[in-house]
């Protein structure tokens, strides 16, 4: 168990007033949770202490070799007002596989959860109280020796800041536009696409930008060996329900575990839906479109929960799903997801962590 040390600042920030405008991830908490890495001592000095700039050598291995992670979670505040974290210990456990691929010294699954609680219960009252609202927490580690060198560091620093933030996409729960990507890659087999570095999100920023532009709202990438696998889009796994049964991806080395997904995956399960964890050809989902079998498609992901996608294009040809609009499945996933997270449903499978007493 680690020995936290709390300092609390003298100069707290003005909460925001307005909770409709939080956006995402542009306001932060009084706090943030800093612990250091040495071959020597080991992870030590950990601590609670007031949101600050960091400094770092400007040979440190992280700005040169990219030797970082990071994890995406909430705090919930419930209707009665408590504060609850959702399956805490996943994001610890795929912090550790993280950590182990990019050789960064193992942080348990005890004290990654026990750090990000010791934050949440420092900067409780940062927790919003508006419906859809939420405290998204960031832990991330990054390497910190000060050397020129392709190696792993001998020096590491494992931060969590927090944001008060509201729905992820402008969108909100109204589908989006997806763009297929079959010119650029998101990852390959024996690489890092199972794991959250910050360097799968940079090469994915120029697909995008493409998008972007082109008026969609995310990209849906295709396996990098033949280009044909639907895999998982920028910032969510993705489902398809296909005459009644439902796929999605493995998680097989090129697609993030998502704790949102694996959720979805139990829930629709326990309902008496068939779940295939498959690959699955975008030709055969333009065809499933054509023949009126494709009946919804959604992502997922902690940030947004739940996405309803209402349109698919791929090489200028375009599937609309469930006319345009969100499907049954979809409504039902999203409900019972935020009723479990916000505490307006019972959680009858143990997943939502309390703060506090």
């Amino acid at each position: 168990m680690l020995d936290i040390q709390v300092e609390k600042t003298n100069h707290p920030k003005q909460k925001p007033v307005d909770e409709t405008q939080l956006g995402f991830g542009k306001i932060f908490t009084d706090h943030m949770f800093m612990m250091n890495y040495n071959q020597e001592k080991g992870w030590h000095n950990a601590r609670v202490q007031p949101y600050s700039p960091i400094t770092l050598d400007p040979s440190a291995l992280v700005f040169h070799y990219a030797q970082e992670c990071f994890e995406g979670m909430k705090a919930y505040r419930r209707a009665d007002g408590k504060v609850q974290l959702f399956r805490p210990e996943k994001n610890a456990q795929r912090m550790l596989s993280t950590h182990e691929r990019l050789c960064i010294p193992p942080i348990s699954e005890q004290d990654f959860v026990q750090a990000v609680k010791a934050l949440v219960e420092v900067d409780c009252d940062w927790v919003p109280h508006s419906d859809g609202t939420s405290l998204y927490i960031r832990p991330f580690t990054i390497a910190t020796e000060a050397m020129l060198g392709v190696k792993a560091s001998a020096e590491y620093q494992f931060i969590i800041i927090a944001s008060p933030s509201g729905a992820y996409y402008a969108e909100g729960i109204n589908p989006v536009r997806i763009y297929v990507e079959d010119q650029y890659t998101r990852a390959a087999p024996g690489g890092t696409g199972y794991i959250k570095c910050g360097g799968n999100y940079a090469a994915s920023i120029i697909a995008s930008e493409k998008a972007h532009k082109l008026g969609f709202s995310q990209v849906l990438w295709l396996d990098g060996v033949e280009r044909r696998y639907v895999e998982e889009v920028g910032s969510m796994n993705i489902f398809f329900k296909i005459d009644g049964e439902i796929y999605t991806a493995p998680t097989c080395g090129t697609v993030l575990p998502g704790i949102t997904r694996m959720s979805c995956i139990e829930l629709m399960k326990s309902w008496g839906l068939e779940v295939h964890e498959t690959r699955l050809a975008i030709e055969d989902v333009m065809k499933f479109a054509q023949e009126g079998k494709l009946e919804e498609v959604f992502g997922t992901g902690t940030a947004a929960v739940i996405s309803p996608v209402g349109e698919l294009v791929y090489e200028n040809e375009t599937a609309i799903i469930h006319n345009g609009t969100i499907g049954t499945l979809t409504q039902k996933l999203y409900d019972t997801l935020t009723g479990i997270q916000w505490g307006k449903l019972p959680d009858e499978n143990g997943w939502t962590v309390p703060i506090g007493g």
